[in-house]
């Protein structure tokens, strides 16, 4: 029994071809480039919001109590929560490791900042929001220690 030959329509010829081909040429960038261009990028704008914390603790606590009116928390308790957590995601994020529990973890702070501290930069929290969403929905690329520790465990329970 022979097989018979998928159907592949004609390529347009000329101009048309020609702009079909390079418009269809990013399709060829890796998904686990784009992950990890992400990843970076997000955890770069976390981990300078917490160094510029840290850089003047005083000054942050000050923001804490008048500025940022977080309700239902002591703003001395939640400005090291805030902190510790923009430290922790960006640095999850930017190794790959535990990645999609980082994207988790700020998207919370996120939603913090958009509902209670500042409603009018919406555009802004939406651009970070759909980073973390990427991460958290599709994980961290090939390009990660989650990979890593996916295939040695993977690899070792056959």
């Amino acid at each position: 029994m022979t097989a018979i030959p998928e159907y592949s329509p004609p390529r347009p010829a000329g101009l048309v071809g020609l702009y079909q081909r390079v418009i269809k040429l990013p399709e060829r960038i890796p998904f686990s480039l784009v992950q990890l261009a992400a990843r970076v990028a997000i955890a770069h704008v976390f981990w300078q919001s917490a160094q510029s914390k840290l850089a003047s603790w005083p000054v942050t606590l000050q923001l804490f109590a008048s500025e940022y009116n977080l309700p239902l928390i002591d703003p001395s308790i939640a400005a090291p929560l805030a902190t510790t957590a923009e430290i922790t995601g960006a640095v999850l994020l930017f190794l790959g490791l535990f990645s999609r529990l980082g994207a988790l973890l700020l998207l919370g702070v996120v939603s913090v900042i958009q509902i209670f501290v500042f409603p009018e930069n919406w555009a802004e929290h939406l651009l970070w929001a759909s980073l973390l969403l990427l991460v958290l929905t599709r994980g961290a690329g090939a390009f990660s220690l989650d990979y890593v520790a996916e295939r040695t465990f993977s690899a070792s329970g056959k």
